[in-house]
């Protein structure tokens, strides 16, 4: 039995007629047999094309409201019905059922309705009934029955019905059938996610994944789900990979905690910020950056938390750097960046970011509330008998801002709204601490009257005593740790402030 199938008749109902005439223009010009309800009906009558309302087929009208219009044996029997099967055939000969071939439907907008605010009752009458059916029934069916689920797919129909006269294979249909089932599939998550007030269920459909020139490494597939042009304008510079997004995501997350601070510039490497600062200009907040780890900048990602100036575009020019991040430019900032080919120029847009981090893990996921705390001076708890001053506090916040979004375990040093040097993703937190030492010192920095965070508590007080003799005057920490006392001890008698927080912000 041949696969190839010819359209001679079309069921058509869509909420959306966006190039539908080409498409129905055609089908008329190959005498296809049109049949449709509602405002399709209408509008195909308007083309000038003969058009067979569904009621007559069915004998009944759209009732109840227009909630039910093609739910009935004679729509889905000719939808339906196998073409190879007798006893199929000889029913659609007693019941008088005619054949359809072609299935045009789309769904009704519940997604842009839940977004738009509506009320509730506006988002179930969204609920899509017949055309989810009439899709499902269709798709099934994809050996003797083409579907169109979609808008986007118009093209590749009017494709095939042009070049091929309304013949279609069975591999044209069952591609076709798989994006209808991407339809109905991505529908039902979004009807469900809206309902849903169980954590321990998790459902997410993401249309349009980009495919990356690679993954973490040039053997590895890469893809990105996400809207990428809703959080960023690209502005210049050649495409972003794998590697690229993991460290634009940690850019974005750590600028956001100085989202509301004087000028502040970061500089991120695999996810690790290796220089950050907050001054009164842009431009030196970036050079401060900058000397937080000229070394480790090379490559790096920058961002700022506000408009990248001339006089900062100069200086950034100056080192290589993957991507610059800002919320605007000055224009002839964008024409000094843009002097290197590659570079990537985003503009960063006021976006809600997930309330929800994903990873996989073993043969299922992880998923976490996304770390939304913020440490901050009322919530602070001195717990020596050095109280910390007002500089040494704005900087233990500075500092906690980048411990939190930093990999664990990690120390990080501060002084004057400037990161002096950090221990990132080490086993043991006085390893962490240790690296954070060695780096200040190589790079210069005189950790007298700086200030210590760590993103857990100290089992033992022998991070402060090195930490003090390196010259550090103040610490924050999140406490909890049956041995508190030993750290608050040594602390105590050596001059040192320590403040708790109670949050801990570990980063695996």
């Amino acid at each position: 039995m041949t696969t190839t199938k010819t359209i001679q008749s079309a069921l058509i109902s869509v909420f959306d007629k966006t190039g539908l005439e080409p498409i129905v223009q055609k089908l008329h010009s190959q005498n296809v047999t049109i049949y449709s309800t509602g405002g399709t009906e209408e509008y195909i009558k308007k083309l000038g094309i003969p058009v067979v309302p569904v009621e007559d087929v069915t004998t009944y009208p759209s009732i109840l409201g227009g909630r039910v219009k093609t739910l009935h044996p004679k729509v889905f029997g000719g939808i339906l019905n196998r073409q190879d099967n007798p006893s199929d055939v000889e029913e659609m000969k007693v019941f008088e059922i005619p054949q359809i071939d072609l299935v045009i439907v789309d769904l009704y907008p519940f997604e842009k309705t839940v977004a738009s605010g509506a009320s509730e009752a506006d988002i179930i009458e969204k609920i899509d009934i017949g055309g989810i059916s009439l899709i499902r029934a269709a798709a099934k069916n994809f050996k003797d029955t083409v579907i169109v689920a979609s808008v986007n797919e118009y093209n590749y129909l009017l494709d095939l019905i042009s070049t091929q006269n309304g013949v279609t294979t069975l591999e044209q249909r069952r591609h076709l059938a798989t994006k209808a089932f991407h339809v109905s599939s991505h529908y039902d998550s979004a009807i469900f996610n809206y309902f849903n007030t169980d954590e321990t269920i998790y459902k997410e459909s993401i249309e349009n994944g980009q495919v990356l020139r690679y993954g973490e490494n040039p053997h590895q597939k890469g893809f990105f789900f996400g809207d990428f042009d809703k959080m960023f304008t690209k502005l210049h510079g050649k495409e972003l990979s794998y590697n690229n997004l993991l460290d634009v995501d940690a850019a974005v997350n750590l600028i956001l905690e100085f989202k509301e601070n004087n000028p502040t510039f970061a500089i991120l490497k695999h996810n690790n910020a290796c220089g950050l600062a907050t001054r009164s200009s842009m431009k030196q907040a970036y050079l401060d950056a900058l000397a937080g780890d000229p070394t480790s900048a090379f490559g790096g990602v920058l961002i700022a938390n506000g408009k990248i100036d001339v006089e900062t575009a100069l200086e950034i020019n100056q080192l290589f750097c993957e991507v610059v991040i800002a919320t605007s430019y000055d224009d002839k900032a964008i024409s000094i960046l843009q002097e290197k080919k590659n570079r990537i120029i985003l503009v960063q847009h006021d976006v809600e970011l997930p309330a929800k981090q994903i990873r996989t893990c073993l043969n299922g996921l992880l998923i976490q509330d996304k770390n939304n705390i913020t440490d901050n001076k009322e919530g602070l708890k001195t717990v020596t008998l050095t109280t910390p001053t007002n500089q040494e506090i704005e900087d233990l916040l500075f500092a906690s801002k980048i411990c939190k979004n930093t990999k664990s375990n990690t120390i990080v040093f501060a002084k004057n709204g400037q990161l002096i040097a950090s221990g990132t993703g080490q086993t043991s937190r006085v390893d962490a601490l240790k690296q954070a030492i060695e780096k200040a010192n190589s790079f210069g920095f005189d950790l007298n009257g700086a200030v210590m965070a760590s993103d857990a508590f100290f089992p033992f007080p022998d991070c402060v005593e090195i930490a003090h003799h390196a010259g550090i005057t103040a610490v924050i920490q999140p406490g909890g740790s049956i041995k508190d006392e030993l750290s608050i001890n040594y602390c105590n008698e050596n001059k040192i402030a320590m403040v708790f927080t109670g949050t801990r912000h570990f980063k695996h």
